[in-house]
C-alpha cells in the first residue's frame, strides 16, 4: 500500500466512524486517492457515493443532502479551479449553518508555488466562511509502504484521524459552536493509483478503534428533525394547554418568524406561539404548527392605516427575515418595542432596533419575561386575518396564469408528510403571498444567501436524503437555467423521485415588481433586469434525460401534483412577466380595503 493510498483510506474509515454516510466526488487526478477510497467504502456498504462532473453542483448536491438530516456531508474534489467552485455552496452552508466537509486534494510541498499544473493557494480559499480548516501534508520517504507499513506513516496515523474528528466536531457543532462548513486540503505525492490488487481492509497497523468508534469520543448531533427531543417550545405548549387557560397577560405581541437553520427550531418557536395566542407574521420556511401564523404571508403588514390603530406593542424577531421590506419597515415603526430570539451567538438585526436579545431557553414556559399577551388585541388581528384571507384567495384564483396563483395550487396539492424546496426570488414570495397557515407542510430552501445558484442540486441533495417523503421545488426559470447541471445524473447514480415547478416569465420578473420595474423606467429595463433568454425548457429537459409537461390550466397542475413522479419531473407553467407589479399592487389594495371595512 502506498503512502496516498493510506492515507485516504484512514481519512475516509474515520469520517465513517464520526458519522459521515453521504459523499459526493467530482473526480480528479489528484483526488484519485480519495476516489478509489470512497467506492470501496460505498461498495462495503459503509456510505452512499454520488460522483459529479460539475464541482458547483457537486458542492450544492451536498449542502442538499445535509440541510434537512443536519448530518455532514463530504464533497471531494481535485485540486485548482475544481475547489473554487465549491465557493458558492460553502458560503450558502456557512450563513445557513449547514454541516458541510470539503475535503480538496492538492500538491505536495515541493510543488507549491513552483509553476506546477493545477495547482494554486488552496488553504485559506474559503477566508472566513468556514467554521474550521486544516492543510494536511505528509512527508514520508519513498514511494511504496511495501512489507510493514513504514514508521512514519504509522506514526501519523493517529494524528490523520484526530484531524477529521476535528472537522466533524466543528461542521456539527457538538461543543457548542454554529454548525457549518469545515475545510480539510489534502496534499497527496504520487503513485495516486493504488497497487493492483486493491486491498479490501486497512493494514493492521492502520485499523482504528475498536468496534467502529471515532478515534475521538465526541457528543452524538442529533441527526435530524425526527431525531430531537423534546423541545423548549413543545413544553411551553404543552405546559400552557391548547385552549390558553394558562396565558399570562402581557403587552400586545407579535412574533414574526424568519428562517433558522433547522426546521425543528421553528417548529419549536411556533408551537410557544400557539401556547401565547401570539399572532405569527411567518415566512414560509420551517416546520410546525402554523394554526396562529396569518394567511398571505407579510401582506397584512402593507396595509399601513390599519397598522396605525392596530399595531402590536411589542414585536418578537425569531430567525433571520429576508423576503419583504414591510417586514423591516414594521420593525422600524416608532413605539414598538423589537427583541430577537435566537438558538446561536448571534442575532438578525438589519433595521438596528432590537432593544433586547433573549437565548432559546426563553421559549420555555416563564423564562426571561417573555411570555405573555394581550388577548382583545390578538383576537383582533385574528378577526383582520379572517376577513383578509377570504378576500386575497380570490384574488390569486382569478389571476391565473400567475406566479402566486401557481404557488396556491401547488400549496393545494401537497400533504403534511410532502417536502416543499423554494428558489430564491420570486418562487419563495409567491408561497409567501398564497400562504401556508394553518398548516404543518416541511418548506427549506437556500436562504442563507439567498442566491441562485446550485438550486436543482440542492433539491437533488434534499430529495435524496429524504427518500420516505414526497419532495417538491418551485423555482423561477432564470434559477432552473443557472443550475440545469445539477440534473445531469450519470446512469449509475443514485437519481430522486422529484418534480420540480418552474414558473417561466422569460427572464428576472422580480426586478419588475421593484423600483426598476416602474413604468418611468421601462427604455431601461428590459436589457440589464428583465434579461430573457427564450431558453426551450422541454428540449433541456430531453437533454438531461428529465421528464417534462407543459402546464396549461389550473387543472392541468392539479392533475400533475396529483400523481406521484418517478424520477425527476418538470412541471413548466408559462406566466406574463408584464403582469408581475400590477398583481402586487392589487393585492395590496386588496388588503386595505378588506381590513378597512373591519374599522
Amino acid at each position: 500500500m502506498n503512502g496516498s493510498t493510506a492515507l485516504a483510506a484512514v481519512l475516509v474509515d474515520e469520517l465513517v466512524r464520526c458519522g459521515v454516510r453521504e459523499v459526493v466526488l467530482a473526480p480528479g487526478s489528484r483526488s484519485a486517492p480519495l476516489a478509489y477510497a470512497v467506492q470501496a467504502a460505498e461498495r462495503a456498504g459503509r456510505l452512499r457515493l454520488h460522483v459529479r462532473v460539475d464541482e458547483r453542483s457537486a458542492g450544492f448536491l451536498a449542502l442538499g443532502l445535509a440541510k434537512i438530516s443536519r448530518r455532514p456531508a463530504v464533497v471531494i474534489t481535485t485540486s485548482g479551479t475544481a475547489v473554487a467552485n465549491l465557493h458558492p455552496a460553502v458560503l450558502e452552508a456557512h450563513h445557513a449553518s449547514v454541516p458541510l466537509i470539503v475535503l480538496s486534494a492538492d500538491r505536495p510541498d515541493e510543488l507549491r508555488g513552483t509553476g506546477a499544473n493545477q495547482t494554486t493557494v488552496q488553504p485559506g480559499i474559503f477566508a472566513g466562511a468556514v467554521r474550521w480548516e486544516h492543510d494536511l501534508t505528509h512527508s514520508w520517504g519513498g514511494s511504496e509502504c511495501a512489507g510493514p507499513i513504514l514508521g512514519v506513516v504509522r506514526a501519523a496515523h493517529p494524528a490523520w484521524r484526530t484531524t477529521v474528528d476535528r472537522a466533524w466536531a466543528a461542521a456539527t457543532g457538538v461543543l457548542g459552536q454554529e454548525p457549518g462548513p469545515v475545510h480539510l486540503n489534502v496534499a497527496f505525492r504520487d503513485p495516486l493509483a493504488p497497487q493492483l490488487p486493491v486491498p479490501s481492509d486497512l493494514p493492521e497497523d492502520l485499523v482504528g478503534r475498536l468496534n467502529g468508534a471515532s478515534w475521538t469520543v465526541l457528543p452524538t448531533p442529533p441527526s435530524g428533525p425526527n431525531d430531537l427531543a423534546a423541545s423548549p417550545g413543545q413544553d411551553a405548549a404543552a405546559s400552557s394547554g391548547a385552549d390558553g387557560a394558562h396565558r399570562v397577560a402581557g403587552p400586545a405581541t407579535l412574533m414574526v418568524l424568519g428562517d433558522l437553520p433547522d426546521p425543528v427550531l421553528a417548529e419549536q418557536a411556533l408551537a410557544v406561539a400557539v401556547a401565547q395566542g401570539w399572532p405569527v407574521v411567518a415566512e414560509p420556511f420551517g416546520a410546525g404548527d402554523r394554526s396562529t401564523v396569518l394567511p398571505h404571508g407579510s401582506l397584512v403588514l402593507t396595509a399601513s392605516d390599519w397598522l396605525d390603530a392596530h399595531g402590536p406593542e411589542r414585536v418578537l424577531v425569531v430567525g433571520r427575515c429576508t423576503l419583504n421590506r414591510e417586514t423591516g419597515a414594521l420593525l422600524r415603526r416608532p413605539g414598538i418595542r423589537v427583541e430577537a430570539v435566537t438558538p446561536n451567538g448571534t442575532w438578525p438585526d438589519p433595521s438596528h432596533s432590537v432593544e433586547k436579545v433573549h437565548g432559546w431557553s426563553a421559549l420555555d414556559a416563564d423564562a426571561d419575561g417573555l411570555v405573555g399577551q394581550d388577548p382583545a388585541w390578538a383576537q383582533t388581528w385574528r378577526d383582520a386575518a379572517h376577513r383578509m384571507h377570504a378576500a386575497v384567495a380570490a384574488v390569486l384564483s382569478d389571476s391565473w396564469p400567475s406566479g402566486p396563483s401557481v404557488a396556491q395550487i401547488l400549496l393545494e396539492g401537497l400533504t403534511e408528510d410532502d417536502l416543499l424546496v423554494l428558489g430564491s426570488s420570486n418562487a419563495a414570495r409567491d408561497i409567501d403571498r398564497a400562504g401556508v397557515a394553518g398548516r404543518s407542510l416541511m418548506v427549506t430552501g437556500n436562504r442563507g444567501l439567498a442566491g441562485i445558484d446550485g438550486t436543482n442540486a440542492t433539491v437533488v441533495g434534499i430529495a435524496l436524503a429524504s427518500p420516505g417523503r414526497r419532495v417538491t421545488a418551485l423555482v423561477g426559470d432564470l434559477t432552473f437555467l443557472h443550475d440545469i447541471n445539477g440534473l445531469l445524473i450519470g446512469p449509475d447514480e443514485p437519481r430522486p423521485d422529484l418534480t420540480i415547478v418552474v414558473v417561466n416569465d422569460d427572464g428576472g420578473g422580480i426586478f419588475s415588481t421593484l423600483e426598476y420595474g416602474e413604468p418611468d423606467r421601462a427604455d431601461d429595463f428590459e436589457r440589464v433586469f428583465g434579461t430573457p433568454t427564450g431558453a426551450d425548457l422541454r428540449a433541456l429537459a430531453s437533454a438531461y434525460s428529465v421528464g417534462f409537461q407543459r402546464i396549461e390550466t389550473p387543472g392541468d397542475l392539479h392533475e400533475a401534483l396529483a400523481a406521484r413522479p418517478s424520477g425527476i419531473r418538470v412541471l413548466e407553467v408559462v406566466v406574463p412577466r408584464a403582469e408581475h407589479r400590477d398583481l402586487r399592487e392589487t393585492l395590496t389594495r386588496t388588503v386595505a380595503e378588506s381590513l378597512a371595512e373591519l374599522d
